[in-house]
């Protein structure tokens, strides 16, 4: 058998049609070690992350360009990451077929580091969800009655809440204001005026998703500095 190398970055096409994306399973939902693209050293994050986390291929954010309408930030040199709601655990390298549902505009450290929300098409409530309206109410993310536990102090935080129901996107936009905290760092900011996620809609999604793989292209294509970025 003859063995091949792919890189899952350029060799994987981004689009399948009718609003479709590969994605590519970085931190299987409830874990936290990340398979990282381009990168020669393990990284765990402090706490599982509770949604599949990855990337959309051919995609690239480009740390060149700045952003007028997200504080005139720049890229983060990195393929666009993907926020993974569905019910099932994935496995790291995992390739799903996706649709997006929002945006969150997260500045880390000063970059843009842009997160998609999304669902694959094979989970079971995919054809329920088709808008942030839908995620609320086919994926409520239900607070212990007991306790809420930040896992980044040096405490458990006890809290009454009795049936509080958090909203899905603030519980996303939440985890990942906080999850450099543990690491001494500060915590993450979002752009578009902080904005909840749930206000950045569908179609600014796709928008961010097209931008991202024009850049991607000018990239392969060498028409701006690589860096020390593999184009193989």
């Amino acid at each position: 058998m003859t063995s091949v190398k792919v890189s899952p970055w350029h060799d994987i096409p981004l689009t399948l049609g009718d609003g479709v994306f590969n994605f590519i399973v970085e931190i299987p939902k409830e874990s936290k070690a990340k398979m990282e693209v381009a990168t020669d050293e393990l990284r765990y994050y402090p706490y599982n992350i509770n949604w599949n986390y990855g990337l959309l291929p051919q995609t690239w954010e480009d740390p060149s360009q700045a952003n007028a309408e997200v504080e005139g930030a720049f890229g983060d040199n990195d393929p666009v990451d993907v926020v993974e709601i569905g019910e099932a655990q994935r496995k790291i390298g995992e390739i799903l077929k996706v649709k997006s549902l929002a945006a969150l505009a997260m500045i880390d450290e000063g970059e843009l580091d842009w997160k998609i929300v999304a669902i694959s098409l094979d989970d079971p409530k995919a054809h329920l969800v088709n808008d942030v309206d839908d995620v609320e109410k086919h994926f409520p993310v239900r607070a212990k009655p007991d306790l809420i536990y930040r896992p980044y102090m040096d405490f458990v935080l006890l809290t009454f809440i009795c049936g509080d129901i958090r909203v899905h996107y603030t519980a996303i936009r939440d985890w990942f204001r906080d999850y450099k905290i543990p690491d001494g760092k500060p915590a993450n900011r979002f752009g578009l005026g902080d904005k909840p996620v749930i206000q950045i809609s569908l179609d600014y999604a796709l928008k961010i998703i097209h931008e991202t793989n024009e850049s991607w292209a000018k990239l392969v294509k060498r028409s701006v500095d690589a860096g020390d970025l593999s184009l193989f």
